[in-house]
Formats: C-alpha cells, sequence, structure tokens
C-alpha cells in the first residue's frame, strides 16, 4: 500500500523549486544547514541522506520533493500492520491506508518537500511501536515466569521512546502528543511507576537521541559551518530561541475560547477532507473506544490536544497540523469497519469458533465468507474517496508548476552585479536555493527580513541607506503598501521581469 500511494504521489509531485518554506528546505537539505525554528534537525539530517541516496532521480529540489512522497507513504505503509495489530482484517487495513494516502491534506504534503512529511511518518511508527509494545506486555503478564516475554516489553518501550526522540527533533507538533502517550503508558502496565529503572531507560533513550539530533544546529552554525543557517545556534540564548521557535510565541491566541466556533471549523475541516465519511468519525471514535479503549485513549486524546491547539495557531499553513488527526480517524473508521464485520459473524457465542479473533486461522468456508465481507466493505469505505478522486487530484497536482524556477531563472540573469537584494521569506528561499545549492550569482548580496533582526542590521530603509549608491539595490516585499511606504523615501521603479522585484535608484528629493 505503500508503494501504491508512491505510485499515485509521483503524479502529482512538485518538479523543481518553489518558494516559502518548501524552497528552504530545498536549500538546507543538501547543505545539512540549519532551518527556521524549531530547527527540524531530525528532517535536516534524513533529508541530506536522502538527497544523496536519491541523486539518480534528479536535482536536489526535485529530490526533496521525492523524499516527502517517499516520507507520506511510509505512513500509508505502516497503517497496514498499525491495523492488523488492532484485529483490522487485511482488506479493511489497506483501504484505510489507501484512504488515508488520499485524503487532501495528506496527499497536499507528499507534493513538495516539508519537514510534517516526516512528521507523520513518525507519528504512524510511533504509535505501531506503542500498540507493538502493549500487545508484549500482554504476553508477559500471561505467562509471569517468561523473563525472556518480559524483557521483549521493556525493549518495546525502549524502542517507541527512541522513535519518540527522533520525532521530537524533528517538529515540535510531537510535544502535543506526550500527554496521550503518558495516558497510555499507564493504561496498559500500571505498575510502571514503580519500576524507575525502565522509566529512566525510556526517557533517557528519548531525550538523548533528541538532543544527539539537536546537536545539528550549533554543529552546523559553529565548527562546522554549513553555507545556510538560520540565526545564531551557535550561542545558548540563538540555540533556544530556535528551538523553543520563541518568535512565533505570540501565535498563539485563546486556547479554550470560543470553543463552539472552533468545532464548527473543525467539522467543516472534517467534511472537507473526509466527505460523508466524516459522519462516520464520532460513532467510529465510540466503537473503537469500547473495542479497543486503551487505543481510544491514546488515539482520541492526541487528536483532541493537537486540533485545540491548531484551531488555536494562526500561522501559515495551519492544515498541515491536522495530519495526526486524519490518521487517527481512518485508523477509528477501519476499526469500526472490523467490528461491523465481526457482528455479521456473531452468532451469540454459539459456535466456538465465534469466538477467536481475526488472526486466528478459522475454517476455509468461513475464511472465504470473512474475507469476502471484508473485501466488501473495504470497497465501501473507499467509495467516498472514490467518487472525489478527480476533484482531489486536480487540487494536489503540481506536477507542471514551474512557475518558481522560471522566477529565479529571470532573477538570476536580471540583476546586475554586485547588487543588493533586501527580500522577504518567501522570496528569499529560492534565491538561496540558486545561489547556494546550484552555485549562481555568489556576487549578489540576499539580506532577508531575518537576517535584519537576527544580524542587528536594523530596518530595511537602513539597508537601503548603507548601500544605496555603492551598489546596484533591489527590493522584493510582501505587500504593495510596503512598497508604497518605501516610495515615500525612495525612487524606487518596477523591474518588468520579474514581477515583484524593483529597483531602488534614489532618494525622494523631499527626502533630507
Amino acid at each position: 500500500m505503500g508503494l501504491v500511494a508512491l505510485l499515485v504521489f509521483r503524479t502529482t509531485l512538485l518538479p523543481g523549486v518553489y518558494a516559502w518554506d518548501t524552497a528552504e528546505a530545498q536549500a538546507v537539505l543538501p547543505l545539512m544547514g540549519t532551518m527556521h525554528p524549531t530547527g527540524f534537525p531530525a528532517y535536516v539530517v534524513l533529508g541530506w541522506l536522502g538527497t544523496v541516496l536519491l541523486q539518480p532521480f534528479g536535482e536536489p529540489a526535485f529530490r526533496a520533493n521525492l523524499l516527502s512522497a517517499i516520507l507520506v507513504a511510509t505512513a500509508a505503509g505502516v497503517l497496514v500492520p498499525l491495523l492488523r495489530r488492532l484485529d483490522v482484517p487485511l482488506p479493511v487495513a489497506a483501504a484505510a491506508a489507501l484512504g488515508f494516502a488520499l485524503t487532501p491534506i495528506v496527499w497536499d504534503i507528499s507534493a513538495a518537500a516539508d519537514a510534517h512529511a516526516l512528521h507523520v511518518a513518525l507519528v504512524a511508527l510511533v504509535v505501531m511501536a506503542l500498540v507493538r509494545w502493549a500487545r508484549l506486555v500482554e504476553l508477559s503478564i500471561a505467562d509471569p515466569d517468561d523473563a525472556a516475554a518480559a524483557r521483549r516489553a521493556d525493549r518495546g518501550i525502549v524502542l517507541a521512546a527512541a522513535l519518540f526522540g527522533v520525532a521530537l527533533a524533528n517538529h515540535g507538533l510531537t510535544v502535543l502528543l506526550i500527554p496521550a502517550v503518558g495516558l497510555y503508558v499507564l493504561a496498559v502496565e500500571r505498575g510502571v511507576l514503580r519500576r524507575p529503572r525502565l522509566i529512566l531507560a525510556a526517557l533517557g533513550t528519548c531525550f538523548g537521541v533528541t538532543a544527539l539530533l539537536y546537536l545539528e544546529l550549533p554543529l552546523r552554525a559553529g565548527p562546522f559551518p554549513a553555507p545556510l543557517v538560520y540565526g545564531h545556534p551557535d550561542t545558548w540564548s540563538g540555540f533556544w530561541t530556535v528551538v523553543l521557535g520563541l518568535q512565533f510565541s505570540g501565535d498563539v491566541h485563546g486556547l479554550f475560547s470560543d470553543l463552539g466556533s472552533k468545532a464548527v471549523d473543525l467539522a467543516r475541516l472534517a467534511g472537507s477532507q473526509l466527505g460523508v465519511l466524516a459522519f462516520l468519525v464520532p460513532p467510529a471514535f465510540l466503537v473503537t473506544a469500547i473495542r479497543r479503549p486503551r487505543y481510544a485513549l491514546l488515539s482520541g486524546t492526541a487528536t483532541a490536544v493537537t486540533c485545540l491547539f491548531a484551531a488555536s495557531y494562526t500561522n501559515a499553513s495551519i492544515g498541515r497540523y491536522y495530519l495526526g488527526p486524519a490518521l487517527f480517524a481512518w485508523t477509528w473508521l477501519a476499526i469500526a469497519a472490523a467490528a461491523v464485520i465481526r457482528l455479521v459473524f456473531d452468532r451469540a457465542r454459539r459456535d466456538p469458533e465465534d469466538d477467536v479473533a481475526f488472526d486466528t486461522p478459522p475454517g476455509p468456508r468461513r475464511l472465504s465468507m470473512r474475507t469476502s465481507v471484508a473485501v466488501v466493505v473495504a470497497v465501501a469505505l473507499l467509495v467516498p474517496t472514490g467518487f472525489a478522486l478527480s476533484p482531489r487530484w486536480r487540487a494536489a497536482n503540481r506536477s507542471e508548476d514551474t512557475t518558481m524556477a522560471e522566477w529565479l531563472d529571470t532573477v538570476m540573469t536580471t540583476l546586475e552585479p554586485d547588487a543588493v537584494v533586501v527580500s522577504w521569506w518567501s522570496f528569499s528561499t529560492p534565491i538561496w536555493y540558486g545561489q547556494l545549492v546550484e552555485g549562481r550569482r555568489p556576487d549578489v548580496l540576499l539580506l532577508d527580513d531575518s537576517n535584519l533582526v537576527d544580524d542587528s542590521l536594523g530596518t530595511a530603509e537602513a539597508v537601503i541607506d548603507a548601500y544605496l549608491g555603492r551598489r546596484p539595490v533591489y527590493v522584493i516585499r510582501s505587500t504593495p503598501s510596503d512598497i508604497e511606504a518605501l516610495a515615500v523615501r525612495y525612487v524606487i521603479e518596477p523591474v518588468a521581469h520579474p514581477a515583484g522585484v524593483y529597483r531602488v535608484t534614489g532618494h525622494q528629493e523631499t527626502q533630507p
């Protein structure tokens, strides 16, 4: 199912460089630099390795895009063994994996370089590791004298902790999963609090992995400098400014305010992502709570906390923050579908064969019947996705989007020698890619708004004044009003090609 998802994703994959955070990732990964807060070191390290291994497939920007497709396909593939461990029949597990992969926000994140692609893959892996550990605990409890089973269970929770440590070093959203994981661990093994050595081993592994990966920031900013580093993570204050994402600290507003409107917005989002299946998610969760209460505790808590945070966070593309809840919603639908199949064959337990789990081989006739019903239910689960497939493909399709690649080519040929460009994030990142990855126009000095703050360069006007008359000066601003504000002080003329680039030729005569 992971390969099927990857083949679908390949048809909609962005062919080259883009803008915003996409271009930042496309530039940072092959350089093993550092990204904007929270740094995403796990993604950077894996991305660097990925761009090396994927060299036969194209230019660095495309390789970074392809890596996202592989990671999201991995998340879809992991859903199958995860659901099988939850006693979901194979056809239904496969259908849920494919349905998840073709959910709009999931499909969209697979099309271009993005740290959220690794986040959703790690969420799937962490959840599968936790469910596997719960099964190992059950086996060790069933046979208290089996020391090997107990050791396997302990190794299972340490493995889950290691994966969680990687996830912590990838994206701050992982912090939101801590309450869910803690409650799940206590529900599975209530006596774990009386085992300090196991707790220390798990926590030590988790935070040790996180710390090891976060060393990438100061190392690449300091003793082994990368060509592209965000902020100053080689200093103590600079490191924590990046890791804690302090520049975004003011973007969370009223976590527990206006809950009614947030619930309505969440319902609308669910409808846009799942279609008519969105109406089945609440009852599917209820079935999951009855059939798999511990898994419902894990997935339900994680979904609630993530949705509450995402609904209260005002920033760029917040849709990406719902990738984890989308994954959990599909698992609930699959578990509910499995319960329906089981109900079909439930004859009030008059037949001992009805008491066995799906994983216990029934007789050939009943196996054939169960498989047939499971296939029918799996197909039914995918019907809404099938009807929406064409518009979803068109919405996710970026295979012919060369807009920013053409814009970058024009910029690189239009700028005068030794030009200074005062830019902002969306257009700075593709220029960094062109300069640092492709090696074009090293004579150009690009100063992003982040540089103005981190390097204490002052305002955009201060930078323009410092270079005007000495070097050609260009500006790229986020809104027309920003250009109008600068035009009060400077003589500014638009560059015909590319759009959005302006040349500063002097001061207005009315200005001192």
